[in-house]
């Protein structure tokens, strides 16, 4: 098992002063706040750096460099904060199934957490993307269940669960889970993959989102959405600037001199 985590630095980082006992209130509290105060990205993968998942890489760079990071960074590092105050916890591993027909399929290359309380199994994920879960869900329902922003259903394919959020009136796959608990060791090649093969969204495009009370924030190279709750998109594109200013203002991040050239090829990009 890998060390926790300082239980008091993280939870200065995402703002939370509540208990820290194995409660559903207490996870939907981390699910809500975490996603709000550490955005997902990715710059490290789009400017060659790599993405380290010992635990004392993430939380120096999640935690104490107030960076962000993608799923295995998020989840891995929720997955210790959970465990220090008491939580049962349990790594999963999944297929994303977002923004492409169900017949391209991919190698898993995504993480999300199982955590049972007082025998009831939960979904946490706080690092989909611009799907990110803003709430626990629970494993062991079909229907749709609330988020702070689109509803979502668990509904089964073959031998997974596959995720699914309501946009526009229609029901979108986001990621198949494959149920079976993984070791830490499972990740190490998805992450390798992901990170490195010129075929990863990562290594192509800068790819940073947020979840807010409010909103949600999604940034695809130089196309900036906010989605207000209960509102359309509003859509921005945005020039090299305007989009270190962005990543600053509304993602949180401090800006390095080092990710320039690469926030300078996606400020030409045309969407």
């Amino acid at each position: 098992m890998s060390p926790l985590v300082d239980l008091d630095a993280y939870c200065e980082r995402i703002g939370y002063a509540g208990p820290r006992e194995p409660t559903i209130e207490v996870l939907r509290a981390l699910c809500r706040l975490h996603p709000a105060a550490i955005p997902f990205e990715a710059i490290d993968v789009l400017t060659g750096q790599g993405v380290d998942l010992r635990p004392e890489a993430v939380d120096a760079k999640l935690i104490g460099a107030r960076r962000g990071g993608y799923c295995f960074e998020q989840n891995s590092l929720l997955a210790r904060v959970l465990r220090s105050m008491g939580f049962e916890v349990e790594a999963l591993i999944a297929r994303s199934r977002w923004g492409r027909p169900l017949d391209d399929v991919r190698p898993r290359t995504h993480m999300a957490l199982r955590v049972l309380i007082d025998g009831t199994p939960w979904l946490a994920d706080v690092g989909l993307g611009v799907c990110t879960l803003t709430a626990p869900v629970r494993l062991d329902l079909a229907g749709p269940q609330p988020t702070l922003f689109d509803p979502v259903r668990l509904v089964p394919a073959g031998e997974e669960l596959r995720l699914e959020t309501l946009l526009s009136g229609e029901w979108r796959p986001v990621v198949d889970l494959d149920l079976r608990p993984q070791l830490e060791a499972d990740f190490v090649g998805p992450n390798w993959y992901v990170s490195t093969h010129p075929e990863s969204q990562f290594r192509r495009h800068l790819i940073v989102s947020r979840a807010t009370r409010t909103a949600r924030y999604g940034l695809l190279d130089n196309r900036l959405a906010i989605r207000p709750r209960g509102a359309p998109a509003e859509v921005r594109l945005l020039g090299v600037d305007e989009l270190i200013r962005c990543l600053s203002r509304d993602f949180g991040l401090p800006v390095s001199p080092a990710w320039e050239p690469a926030l300078a090829r996606a400020a030409t990009v045309a969407v």
